[in-house]
C-alpha cells in the first residue's frame, strides 16, 4: 500500500477566521497550549502569522516576531495527523523567505528541552543550539521545563 498523496497547500495570513481551527490544533499538540487570547494578542501586535490550510485544513501555523536585525519564531505547529510529512519544514523556508525579505540575520527559537523530535526538525534545517533558559516552559504540576535556545543564521545570498 503506497503512502498517501499530500493534499495541496497554501499559507494564508491568520486572520480571527481561522482561530477556531488553529485552536483545537494547538489543544491537540500540546500538554500546555496557547490560549486564543495569546493568538488574538499575537495578531493584534501584528506578528508574522501564517497558515498553512489545504482548503479549511489547518496542517500547521507558525507565529514570528521581528526585531532590528533578527526574527523570533514563538510558535510553530503541525497538526499531530500531518506530522512526519515534511510540513514543519516548508514553514521554516516560509518563515525564513520572509525573515530575508525583512532584513533580518538571524533566526531565533525556544523549544522544550523534552523535545527531541522538534530539536531534531530545527538542527536538520541548520540551527544551532546556543543556551538553555532555565525553567522557562510550565511543566506539569507546579514543576516547569528548560527551554534550549536555538539560532539560524540567514545566509543573505540565498533569499
Amino acid at each position: 500500500m503506497s503512502a498517501a498523496p499530500r493534499p495541496e497547500a497554501g499559507f494564508s495570513l491568520m486572520a480571527e477566521s481561522w482561530l477556531d481551527a488553529v485552536v483545537r490544533v494547538e489543544q491537540a499538540a500540546y500538554s500546555h497550549p496557547w490560549s486564543r487570547g495569546n493568538f488574538q494578542d499575537s495578531l493584534r501586535a501584528g506578528y508574522q502569522a501564517q497558515v498553512l490550510a489545504a482548503g479549511d485544513t489547518v496542517l500547521g501555523y507558525f507565529i514570528a516576531m521581528r526585531g532590528v536585525d533578527e526574527v523570533h519564531l514563538l510558535n510553530l505547529t503541525v497538526a499531530p495527523a500531518m506530522q512526519r510529512q515534511g510540513w514543519a519544514r516548508v514553514m521554516l523556508d516560509a518563515l525564513g523567505l520572509w525573515s530575508r525579505g525583512q532584513g533580518a540575520q538571524w533566526l531565533w527559537l525556544e523549544v522544550r528541552q523534552s523535545n527531541q523530535r522538534a530539536r531534531d526538525v530545527y538542527r536538520a534545517h541548520g540551527f544551532q543550539e546556543v543556551g538553555t533558559r532555565k525553567r522557562y516552559y510550565p511543566a506539569v504540576g507546579d514543576q516547569r521545563e528548560d527551554a534550549v535556545v536555538m539560532t539560524l543564521a540567514l545566509d543573505r545570498g540565498a533569499a
